[in-house]
């Protein structure tokens, strides 16, 4: 049965899956991603894992994998296959493509996780059937995805969809890439999950602890969740004027509250738009299978594309 591998590395753990071309997940596995061993270790148990998928295709389907697609967070030179930075990994400027092509002796695509996961939830998930959409992944950090017929922008240098740093609170709190007043240190699952723990003295609690509270109607949990509701509505309009998306999709840990946070958002986005079409806002449907499910996209797109009008095959 024909079929290709899909990887998509985290900072914990690395979740892979054999994937059918209708994009039915034949065979699924994960693994520590053993960030503790250091970059070089990541590099090698990423190849192992792909090469023991590549063997248990093999042994399942009687052939091995077409192609690959992987998923790694940070900054990606998806166009030239370099994974070329990841705090959380350590690694820089590492020629993942080449590396998995030569251990599985197939194409492999490499794409950003967000892009990747945003990449299928356009095209099989929540924004499916959408010409344009925009997916958001509200998570320790905030990270979009541009989408377009089915696609997904990277831009020009790789740093397309970063909508966690556009500044909503001009001379606000610090954020690590430099600039103060980013989105995501007032409306990330971290953030709330940060203010929440302020506001209720409780150095444990987090942002769904905060949810919960809001749901109850406890008013100091509220207030720390309207803020963060404002302050992505503000971060979110500015994306709407700028890429005019049919469909907002929403994801990421924070986004599991539901209607705890969409009936708000909601209304607080439709306050804020003066000309602009406001898009349907909904949830994400893929869950934690997105970043899976997309970098089998990547994989079977490989298979289809063509170049200069050849067709790009194993």
């Amino acid at each position: 049965m024909r079929h290709v591998i899909a990887l998509d590395v985290g900072g914990t753990g690395m979740k892979a899956a054999l994937v059918g071309a209708d994009g039915t997940l034949l065979y699924r596995a994960r693994r520590a991603t053993g960030r503790e061993r250091g970059p070089d270790a990541i590099v090698a148990g990423i190849l192992d894992f792909a090469t023991a998928l590549r063997g248990h295709g093999v042994e399942q389907f009687g052939e091995p994998a077409a192609a690959a697609g992987v998923a790694v967070p940070g900054i990606v030179d998806e166009a030239n296959g370099i994974a070329s930075y990841a705090a959380n990994l350590g690694w820089r400027d590492v020629p993942l493509r080449e590396l998995l092509a030569t251990a599985l002796g197939v194409p492999v695509a490499l794409g950003h996780d967000v892009r990747t996961g945003g990449l299928a939830e356009g095209r099989i998930g929540a924004g499916r059937g959408a010409d344009r959409f925009l997916f958001v992944a509200l998570g320790t950090g905030i990270a979009g995805a541009i989408g377009f017929d089915g696609r997904v922008e990277a831009g020009a240098h790789g740093f397309a969809g970063e909508i966690g740093h556009i500044v909503v609170r001009p001379g606000g709190t610090a954020c690590p890439c430099g600039q103060r007043g980013c989105l995501e240190r007032f409306a990330s699952a971290a953030a709330v999950s940060e203010a929440w723990a302020a506001a209720c003295e409780d150095p444990d609690a987090d942002a769904a602890d905060c949810a919960k509270a809001v749901a109850s109607g406890d008013p100091n949990a509220v207030r720390v969740w309207q803020r963060a509701v404002d302050a992505l509505a503000d971060g979110l309009v500015t994306a709407l004027t700028l890429l005019d998306p049919r469909t907002l999709v929403i994801g990421g840990g924070l986004a599991e509250a539901g209607e705890t946070l969409f009936t708000p958002l909601r209304e607080a986005v439709r306050q804020r738009v003066t000309f602009q079409k406001l898009p349907e806002i909904v949830p994400a449907a893929l869950g934690d299978s997105a970043g899976c499910l997309g970098a089998g996209l990547l994989a079977w797109d490989l298979l289809t594309t063509t170049t200069d009008g050849m067709e790009v095959t194993p």
